[in-house]
């Protein structure tokens, strides 16, 4: 999009000139004539660039500011008078101008002035978002999991991203909706602007209704100012809609409303409002057995369910806990310590059913920190009871991720350890129950075994001296 610059200024010559010029520099060009409608045009769209006059009719221009700073920190604002004094400067620098420009000044001047400005902007957003992401590092991390199914979602968020479609996140509570939601954004063109959480299930209706739409002064009884609503703070970005299966019904009109005219009133308005976001819905309810029983309009749902993303629960992808258990370990280490999970709780922590799914694990996690003075999280640290062997290991584990499990706890505290064998021990111990296995499976005969082993016969006899392992006692 191109920038949006805003002109405010009581002198209608000047006004036609400066926007002439920045249109057909390539920007996009509003023009008011007073304070009052610098504000109103600022609080209806959020401008990249502000020029604003000192001396106005109805709100001066340092007052303005001030205003235009409390509604939006970051607004660049270039503050512009035929009056230019110390005071002044130093006021307009004082209350967050971006810069200071005394009259008369060439178009020039301006234009040199506006590109320098929107350039600063851009270095400032790019700095932000670049925080912003090495603090959602940890929230992304915490969509882990080698489980096929999260495969699949990592391919979708890579495949949606880019366009501008509704998705519709789908799982059970905890699951990661959210965390799902601000990944598409991030690396979606939008990422640069807003991403706006709203839960519809949060508020009572009327404050709902607000919270989405805004509001203006005297529209109900608290409404003692004017409020922007969630989308159209989120103008340019992303509105998350949480929990969209408990929005009241009337709601849900008006929401279909704005997002398939793009516009919206605010409550107690009749000014028609641009907006322009993309919508991403999550909900941990059934909204097919809703719309049967006519508490979910059905064609707010496909225009929701453009792209649908199921999330599904930890208990399903079993493989991924001690994954996670790492993440959290890691995540908490600076305010509560190292800690290390003994193989005991590890079997609970895997064992467990997770209703709360990977939200219930994390707070877990960071109680058995918490408890865990010694260094080591053992079983009596953690608010779960014991379970079963068999549920203890992954049911969707792979040989491979079994084996790896018990490898990281034989070699967890050898980092300074000299020499340990390691190597040899571990290939002993592997190789022994891999031959008795492949000796019952033969019922006892070795020239088979050898076969199905992929090694000499002499060789596999060597290895069951080796090993104390006599065939005879294997058969059947």
């Amino acid at each position: 999009m191109n920038p949006r610059i805003l002109i405010a200024d009581d002198e209608d010559g000047l006004r036609w000139v400066l926007e002439k010029g920045l249109r057909q520099a390539g920007y996009e060009v509003t023009s008011v004539k007073d304070g009052p409608g610098a504000l109103q045009a600022f609080e209806a769209e959020p401008f990249d660039l502000v020029f604003l006059d000192v001396r106005m009719p109805g709100v001066d221009g340092l007052s303005v500011l001030a205003r235009l700073r409390e509604l939006r920190p970051d607004a660049t604002v270039v503050v512009m008078t035929a009056h230019g004094t110390m005071d002044t400067a130093i006021q307009a620098m004082q209350r967050g101008a971006y810069d200071y420009l005394a009259k008369p000044f060439d178009l020039d001047e301006l234009m040199l002035l506006a590109e320098r400005a929107l350039a600063a902007r851009r270095l400032t957003q790019e700095v932000r978002q670049l925080k912003s992401g090495l603090q959602e590092v940890w929230e992304f991390g915490a969509i882990i999991g080698r489980h096929p199914r999260m495969q699949e979602v990592y391919k979708t968020i890579g495949r949606i991203a880019g366009s501008d479609v509704t998705v519709l996140l789908r799982g059970e509570s905890g699951t990661g909706k959210e965390l799902v939601a601000r990944a598409v954004h991030h690396y979606s063109r939008r990422a640069g602007r807003p991403f706006v959480a709203v839960s519809g299930a949060a508020l009572t209706a009327t404050l709902l209704e607000s919270e989405m739409f805004g509001h203006e002064r005297g529209a109900f009884t608290d409404a003692k100012e004017r409020k922007l609503g969630k989308l159209e703070l989120a103008h340019g970005g992303t509105l998350y809609l949480d929990e969209v299966g408990d929005m009241p019904i009337e709601l849900q009109t008006k929401l279909l409303r704005a997002l398939q005219e793009r516009t919206i009133e605010r409550v107690g308005g009749t000014d028609t409002i641009r907006v322009d976001v993309r919508v991403l819905a999550a909900t941990n309810r059934d909204l097919e057995a809703l719309m049967k029983e006519g508490r979910f309009r059905e064609d707010l749902y496909y225009r929701l369910n453009v792209v649908t993303v199921h999330l599904p629960p930890l208990r399903e992808r079993r493989r991924d806990v001690p994954l996670l258990i790492e993440h959290f370990l890691a995540k908490y280490a600076g305010e509560l310590g190292e800690r290390a999970v003994a193989s005991e709780a590890l079997d609970r922590l895997v064992g467990h059913d997770w209703p709360g799914n990977v939200r219930e694990l994390e707070n877990v996690m960071q109680r058995a920190m918490v408890m865990a003075t010694s260094g080591v999280i053992l079983p009596e640290h953690l608010p779960i009871g014991p379970v079963s062997a068999a549920a203890s290991v992954a049911v969707d584990a792979t040989l491979e991720e079994i084996v790896e499990r018990k490898l990281v706890e034989c070699v967890r505290g050898l980092r300074d350890q000299a020499s340990a064998n390691l190597y040899d021990l571990i290939l002993g111990l592997v190789e022994k129950p891999l031959l008795r296995a492949v000796l019952r499976e033969t019922g006892g005969n070795q020239v088979r075994a050898a076969q199905i082993l992929g090694i000499n016969r002499n060789t596999l006899r060597k290895k069951l001296i080796e090993h104390g392992i006599d065939p005879g006692g294997l058969e059947g």
